[in-house]
């Protein structure tokens, strides 16, 4: 896949070098000439120094051949603006953004952005889980926030634990996609029995979240 990073922060620089050792053909934009250089110098890929709003440098880092903009830079302005220029002056296929603002993830998604990334609320929602145990945490979500990637915690109170997959009705528009069950991560079948303290990990259409909750661990009492 090609793909283009606007912003060489820490997370760009990390994204850019995993994608590279996974054979993906990256390039990079970045204001600050000193980071332009370091990335450049480890990581072998087309850096260009500049501004990632302006269409000159987007060109120069081969944004018409791209598959995928990801817009990481620390204002939320910029990512807006940078994935709208890919979008709708270049057709590339798919953009993602950081969101450094959680107040402006609804407006990523209504301006078109297809995966709007709201990291603090991905660690807020991490750390909810860990002081309050709640049963279900919003991990991700996609596709302009409609899908949500989930994981269900499940205790013995849990109406599903000993049953079969197979025997478990889902809500519509939802899959699971992994158990976690110790060291081990299992992909479900059919004939899979889900066990007290299995980590249930299902994607889901958000209005759907609450009903898969009730699924798999049953009703929340108030």
């Amino acid at each position: 896949m090609r793909i283009l990073i606007v912003g060489g922060g820490k997370v760009g620089y990390y994204l850019a070098k995993r994608l590279k050792s996974d054979k993906h053909v990256v390039s990079l934009v970045e204001k600050d000439a000193a980071i332009c250089r370091k990335i450049s110098r480890d990581l072998d890929i087309l850096v260009i120094n500049g501004d990632g709003c302006d269409r000159k440098f987007l060109e120069e880092a081969d944004i018409n051949h791209r598959d995928v903009v990801v817009a990481l830079t620390g204002d939320d302005e910029d990512n807006i603006i940078i994935c709208q220029i890919a979008k709708e002056l270049y057709n590339v296929s798919r953009t993602v953004s950081r969101v450094n603002d959680s107040d402006n993830e609804h407006t990523f998604s209504e301006l078109g952005v297809d995966v709007p990334i709201d990291s603090t609320e991905i660690i807020a929602k991490i750390i909810e889980e860990e002081v309050s145990f709640a049963d279900l945490a919003t991990l991700m979500t996609f596709r302009r926030g409609k899908l949500a990637i989930v994981r269900v915690d499940l205790d013995s109170a849990s109406p599903v634990v000993d049953k079969m997959v197979k025997d478990v009705v889902l809500p519509p528009d939802s899959v699971l996609v992994a158990i976690v069950r110790g060291e081990m991560m299992i992909v479900p079948r059919g004939d899979t029995v889900f066990q007290k303290r299995d980590d249930v990990i299902a994607l889901t259409v958000v209005e759907n979240k609450q009903e898969l909750l009730e699924t798999l661990v049953g009703k929340i009492k108030g």
